[in-house]
């Protein structure tokens, strides 16, 4: 979904008229995220974010479980594939899967380590240990109750921030902010600058660590000096958008879609008259790439980025303690799976 305008004023009409509803809504959500969940066999590592909309997770989830390998642990991913139509639990294979399958978010984890889709997350960490992980890195899910957590990381768009501080529908946040900074071990905020730095400073107030990152390009020159007609279906793409103007190009026209857009031929086919009107290329996300067809994608430039955390040594602190709460005998016992299994 888009978001929005009114969720960046709590005094907009639209706000002040949902707000019943954001309460009744909010209150749900935070007395979800209060039961126990199921305690897996290895430990859960979750990134989520306090908001509806895109804030950060994926690229966060990446970073971490770089960082995790580096502590010689094994993770795997665990997402519930929104967007997609299995249900799973299944091991995600680019080479056979598409995003109408298991989603977009899913088929850019996958590049990076074993990435496991489950709508029922007890049974994908199941899973997930079940094919070799000693560490599950769940995207997303930080108001679902299911599965207890070893360490939850919050990631906010230092840019947006939480918007007008309220609860769904009248604002962008999933739960009072009070109820679910219980359910944080640290804070992520990528950017700077913003309505994201009163978040950050709660959070210190709280105690908790604020990792500070920021996302860097990771082909600058792909786009250096170009005219661009720049697309995407993410959930803050005007971030995106800035971002290839910081990289050198020249952005001569966007076209923002609602997050996780399924692109239709119409949608393609505009972008392409388009294009050729303006002597334009047309550059997009990776995260975008994965959702459209082959013979159209070969005209299009994804545009990647990577999270760079500035000083890595307070959450590779957090992460080390996940680690050593793994059994001495992991190498021994860790099951061995050549090859995941059908979907």
């Amino acid at each position: 979904m888009r978001p929005p305008a009114f969720w960046d004023s709590p005094t907009h009409p639209l706000s002040r008229i949902l707000a019943p509803l954001g309460q009744l809504y909010g209150k749900r959500v935070a007395a979800r995220m209060d039961r126990p969940g199921e305690r897996a066999a290895c430990p859960i590592i979750c990134i989520g974010n306090f908001t509806l909309g895109g804030a950060g997770k994926t690229p966060t989830a990446l970073a971490v479980a770089t960082m995790l390998r580096g502590l010689d642990a094994e993770p795997a991913f665990l997402t519930r594939g929104y967007g997609g139509r299995l249900a799973g639990p299944i091991a995600v294979d680019p080479s056979r899967h598409i995003s109408s399958d298991v989603g977009d978010e899913p088929l850019l984890l996958a590049r990076c380590a074993r990435t496991i889709l489950a709508r029922k997350r007890p049974d994908g960490a199941k899973l997930c240990r079940e094919l070799g992980a000693d560490v599950v890195v769940m995207d997303d899910g930080l108001q679902n109750p299911s599965l207890a957590k070893d360490l939850s990381l919050a990631v906010v768009d230092a840019g947006s921030g939480i918007g007008n501080g309220l609860a769904f529908p009248a604002g962008p946040l999933r739960a009072p902010l009070s109820r679910q900074w219980r359910h944080v071990s640290g804070l992520v905020i990528i950017g700077g600058d913003g309505p994201g730095e009163a978040v950050a400073a709660e959070a210190a107030l709280r105690g908790l660590p604020v990792h500070r990152a920021r996302l860097v390009p990771t082909a600058p020159n792909s786009v250096e000096g170009k005219p661009v007609l720049a697309f995407a279906g993410i959930g803050r793409p005007r971030k995106f958008f800035d971002t290839l103007v910081q990289a050198g190009a020249n952005v001569v026209e966007t076209r923002p879609f609602p997050d996780h857009h399924p692109y239709r031929a119409s949608d393609l086919a505009g972008l392409v008259a388009r294009a050729d009107a303006l002597g334009a290329v047309l550059v997009t996300t990776e995260k975008d790439m994965v959702r459209l067809p082959a013979e159209f994608a070969a005209g299009v430039t994804a545009f990647g980025v990577t999270l760079r955390i500035e000083d890595e040594t307070r959450l590779l602190a957090q992460l080390r303690r996940v680690v050593e709460m793994l059994s001495p005998s992991r190498d021994r016992d860790r099951p061995t799976v050549s090859s995941p299994p059908p979907a």
